[in-house]
């Protein structure tokens, strides 16, 4: 049998691995989101209206914060051609615009049969707080052509 992670980018990743990544977050993507999904909810637009809300402030959406995670798996760990096949995500912190949020994933478990990966994933504030947290399960896609 050949090993069906001998076609992706990265090759096979091992139980412990982990990456991340970082993004300060701003109104640009809280309107580079509404312009994909037409999400206009005030808590992300009107600022005297989120102020006085729970959330103390305008807060990005719930996409805006697990969009980080996309790029995580697919550039960093798995790698490039991997794709989500679910997820189970809790949003337990919002992320108000401005927040600095770290996006990352540790690789739980490795199939050898294909080349799925279970994953732990969270996304943290600048102080560290839980934002997201929860776990993925990924698909890479065999890119690399025949030797």
């Amino acid at each position: 049998m050949s090993d069906p992670w001998s076609g992706t980018l990265a090759g096979k990743p091992r139980p412990g691995q982990a990456a991340e990544r970082r993004r300060s977050t701003s109104m640009a993507d809280v309107e580079a989101f509404t312009a994909i999904t037409g999400d206009r909810n005030p808590l992300h637009y009107d600022a005297a209206l989120a102020a006085a809300s729970p959330f103390g402030g305008l807060i990005v959406q719930g996409g805006v914060t697990s969009g980080l995670l996309n790029a995580v798996v697919a550039e960093d760990l798995p790698g490039p051609g991997t794709v989500f096949l679910g997820v189970e995500w809790r949003f337990v912190k919002a992320v108000r615009v401005g927040d600095e949020i770290v996006a990352r994933v540790e690789i739980v478990a490795v199939r050898d049969d294909k080349p799925i990966c279970t994953l732990a994933t969270t996304v943290r504030n600048a102080a560290g707080e839980d934002c997201l947290t929860g776990t993925a399960v990924t698909w890479t896609a065999p890119l690399r052509g025949p030797a």
